[in-house]
């Protein structure tokens, strides 16, 4: 049967993900050295696991508030108000991060609105824009990947609705500078833009404090999750907090959607808030050093402040056919075409064994050699 003309014209402007097109290779190949995996290599702590387990055991398996049970969500909203003094803010419990951003996308952006982000970016954010019927525009920030706010300033037409920063972002681990997210959250205020801040790499910050744009305007949201700091990415737990009146409509969505985020990973999100990750960060740090000492001198990239990612220029070809002799290298790392419009990059994630890593470090160097 011809099924074509059942499907909307929004599910055909979303294209499948490059990302899980390597993870389908990856199940092909034969103890491949998998670099493209842009989750935690690390099992989520026992005494998450624990909290899940007993949450199941006594009976916590129905449905919850749509904005999210009072413990987890005091707990965190107590945190946010200790970093911002913002009276209006408010806090939703999502079904991760990325329905967090859903959310926020369908509660603000209308068909024909623009939404500004940094190319490269996260694979999703072009889909969830279009989803919503908004055209996304794309700020090039190659070669340094930093955000320079007259860039974002100057890509911003009376259409734009919102500008959607990511910090430390994926794919190129990069930092936004204070002075930009300040002067980004000025411009946005004073042009009615929406700033969305996603903080979901937040704890991977190796060189620099963490910051945020809320500090520099109270209008902003923030999204933020549990899934990339305790290696519990398939729970699916995340929040937002911004201004009330955002989040509420942002709770009626859910409550058509998703429902609620799953009963039982919410307490566990309780735990985790009690769970130390700074031996983590330690770790990821060493690994990207490790990573950065073996690859210097064949490759030109800019060292990442965070997040746990190296975005490499390829040496030769465009970005898509060095990954493709890679691949027949049994090495896996993903190219910049899926993040970016240009196709010259590639991304390597270093969220993996030691050994694994070293294994990528010969390949790649035998590949830059070529």
């Amino acid at each position: 049967m011809n099924v074509s003309h059942w499907i909307s014209d929004r599910s055909k402007a979303v294209e499948m993900s490059g990302i899980r097109k390597v993870f389908e290779l990856a199940r092909s190949l034969r103890d491949p050295v998998n670099l493209s995996i842009g989750q935690p290599h690390f099992d989520v702590p026992e005494s998450i696991k624990a909290a899940a387990k007993a949450a199941i055991d006594s009976g916590k398996n129905g449905y919850t508030v749509t904005q999210g049970i009072p413990e987890l969500r005091d707990r965190l909203l107590n945190d946010v108000r200790k970093s911002f003094d913002h009276p209006d803010r408010d806090l939703l419990i999502t079904s991760g991060t990325s329905g967090g951003l859903m959310l926020a996308i369908l509660a603000t952006v209308n068909p024909g609105d623009e939404v500004v982000a940094a190319d490269p970016y996260f694979v999703m954010y072009p889909n969830m824009v279009a989803l919503a019927g908004g055209t996304f525009v794309g700020v090039d920030t190659a070669p340094s990947f930093r955000i320079d706010p007259n860039q974002f300033l100057a890509a911003c037409t009376p259409r734009t609705k919102m500008i959607l920063l990511c910090s430390p972002a994926n794919p190129t681990g990069a930092i936004v500078e204070p002075e930009a997210m300040k002067a980004i959250a000025e411009f946005a205020r004073n042009r009615g833009i929406l700033v969305v801040s996603d903080e979901i790499y937040k704890a991977f910050h190796y060189d620099s404090a963490v910051r945020s744009p809320a500090e520099f305007d109270d209008s902003v949201l923030v999204i933020e999750g549990f899934g990339k700091t305790y290696g519990m990415t398939g729970w699916r737990l995340g929040y937002a907090h911004g201004p009330k009146a955002l989040i509420d409509e942002m709770m009626k969505l859910q409550q058509s959607t998703f429902v609620c985020a799953p009963s039982m990973v919410q307490w566990a999100g309780l735990a985790a808030c009690e769970y130390d990750v700074t031996g983590i960060v330690t770790d990821y740090k060493r690994k990207r050093d490790l990573l950065i000492a073996g690859l210097n001198g064949y490759y030109e990239f800019e060292v990442p402040g965070g997040a746990f990612y190296l975005y490499p220029k390829a040496p030769w070809g465009t970005g898509t056919e060095f990954v493709t002799e890679g691949v027949k290298r049994n090495l896996l790392v993903i190219p910049g075409a899926v993040f970016s419009r240009s196709d010259t990059h590639f991304r390597i994630s270093y969220a993996a064994k030691d050994e694994t890593l070293e294994r990528g470090i010969d390949i790649l160097r035998g590949l830059a050699a070529r």
